[in-house]
């Protein structure tokens, strides 16, 4: 029998809910930089940013960027920038609740995947949170996360599996992977998509509305002083935060890890407080403590002895 990978699902707890932290604050400012600028140019100059970062902390913290699976990295990292193309991409023709919804299945297929392809127990602890964590995220999103279905809303659900695949992937395919290793390869992956991007819109640019709505249908723009301060911050806050979302993968089990990360939406929601004064309806706060339920119910599991598969 293949030895059983040591599991840290509490240490795994609290990297996700610092990379939540990051990543809520950080995504705020989206809104700012869509404001004149594109996703595409946004991707690419964040890629940009985040590479010249990462090459001054590699000798600085003696960290390791030669991958020990090159293939692998690639793959991982093919499957997770898709994810976030077809995810944006949707949001230019279906509303954010219906988006963020179809995002938030990724749990669902990581137990799936875990259980068909890779064989791993998933019990009924880690089924009902699953279950639990997406109520709450219905909840926090609100009714019209669940109305307007059509073939179109197929989109984010894809993006759901993609992004679900790529987390199984983070753990059964490069275990051994350096997590800045990783990172690199995500941010590589989207910046090239954002490369492809603007020079298709360059060269057959689309008529895009003004203001965040022709964030997606922008080519390159001149860029301004806010969108360079802004997208800096967005490229070393993400750098840090999927640093320790992909940790926090390698050394638990994918299916608790991807329950956690439901508590990104409370803390999205809690910086749109803090920064815009954007406040939570009841039935949002009560969506956020099923969240946080969900979150706690795996983690209480694994600090009672729940046995760990073992890996392939």
């Amino acid at each position: 029998m293949p030895p059983v990978t040591q599991d840290r699902t509490l240490a795994a707890t609290g990297l996700i809910c610092g990379y939540a932290m990051l990543i809520g604050f950080t995504d705020n400012y989206v809104r700012v930089i869509a404001q004149e600028h594109g996703l595409w140019q946004f991707h690419f100059t964040r890629t940009l940013m985040a590479m010249a970062l990462l090459g001054l902390a590699v000798p600085l913290l003696g960290m390791r960027l030669r991958p020990v699976n090159a293939l692998a990295v690639v793959a991982r990292s093919l499957i997770h920038g898709l994810a976030m193309v077809i995810y944006f991409g949707a949001l230019a023709f279906l509303p954010v609740a219906i988006v963020a919804a179809g995002l938030f299945t990724a749990p669902i297929f990581v137990l799936l995947i875990s259980r068909f392809a890779y064989g791993h127990a998933i019990g009924p602890v880690r089924i009902l949170a699953v279950a639990v964590g997406f109520v709450g995220v219905i909840l926090v999103l609100g009714p019209e996360a669940m109305s307007g279905a059509s073939a179109a809303a197929i989109l984010p659900v894809l993006a759901g599996a993609l992004y679900a695949l790529g987390n199984v992937a983070t753990r059964e395919w490069c275990p051994k992977e350096s997590a800045e290793t990783l990172v690199a390869g995500f941010f590589g992956m989207l910046g090239l998509f954002g490369a492809i991007g603007m020079v298709a819109l360059t060269i057959l640019p689309l008529v895009s509305p003004s203001g965040p709505d022709g964030f997606l249908m922008r080519g390159y723009v001149a860029p301004t002083m806010p969108f360079l301060w802004w997208t800096f911050v967005q490229a070393a806050g993400s750098l840090l935060g999927v640093g320790m979302m992909i940790r926090a993968y390698q050394i638990t089990d994918a299916g608790r890890a991807s329950v956690m990360e439901y508590v990104i939406l409370p803390a999205s929601a809690f910086w749109s407080w803090v920064l815009w004064g954007e406040m939570l309806m009841p039935m949002a706060v009560v969506g956020m403590v099923l969240i946080a339920a969900a979150g706690s119910m795996i983690a209480l599991r694994a600090k009672a002895g729940e046995p760990v598969a073992p890996q392939a």
